[in-house]
């Protein structure tokens, strides 16, 4: 499960084995037992949430579209795409 960043006490992070086949490219952000599934391609979206509000959605949103080229390459250089 490479970790790609953590803000706040947030885990950003994917997991190693992303389904076959690999679903698109996406990160997961945990923290207290709840976690959310963000899309990144072809825009940021809620793919699913497990137990944030809704302001602390909002403001992973943002921390998603703001770091989202960081994502990418990370997801690119771990899985070689």
């Amino acid at each position: 499960m490479p970790i790609i960043f953590r803000y706040r006490g947030f885990k950003f992070f994917f997991y190693s084995n992303e389904g076959t086949p690999r679903e698109p490219i996406h990160v997961h952000v945990e923290r207290d037992e709840m976690e959310a599934k963000f899309w990144l391609i072809p825009e940021v979206r809620v793919a699913y949430n497990d137990g944030y509000d809704a302001r602390t959605l909002r403001m992973l949103l943002g921390v998603v579209e703001s770091n989202k080229d960081r994502i990418v390459r990370a997801w690119n250089e771990y899985f070689g795409s």
